[in-house]
């Protein structure tokens, strides 16, 4: 399992699941920072067709291109759903942000591989190791 330093130093595209186009709420301001720190975001949520520039998907299978990192902002009981979405579109990690736990999903991402983070803001996260 990589660390986190290395989840961010190699990541380039992040599909941020639940992101919002409301600039008020966390996920859309959090997506914006990763946006300005050189990652692509790739916007994932059935109710748009774009966020922050960028074309929106109704979930991880519809996006035509790899994927790196699943950003996740849904609900601790939609996390296992997600990392199955993710183990199938072959991502290399799924990071849930911070009050989200789910051991389920921590459980089902480590099965398949993947690299897992629980209960952290990626932005804090990147910040911390001055990326």
């Amino acid at each position: 399992m990589r660390s986190i330093e290395q989840i961010l130093r190699e990541s380039k595209s992040i599909a941020v699941v639940g992101l919002s186009n409301d600039p008020s709420r966390p996920s859309y301001g959090i997506a914006m920072a990763l946006q300005r720190y050189g990652y692509r975001i790739i916007p994932v949520n059935p109710k748009e067709t774009q966020i922050l520039g960028e074309t929106s998907y109704a979930n991880l299978a519809d996006i035509p291109v790899p994927v790196d990192l699943v950003n996740v902002f849904r609900r601790p009981q939609q996390a296992p759903a997600v990392v199955q979405e993710a183990i199938a579109i072959g991502a290399k990690a799924v990071w849930l942000q911070s009050d989200i736990i789910s051991e389920e999903a921590d459980a089902l991402a480590t099965a398949a591989g993947l690299d897992f983070v629980m209960d952290r803001c990626i932005m804090v996260e990147h910040r911390k190791l001055g990326l």
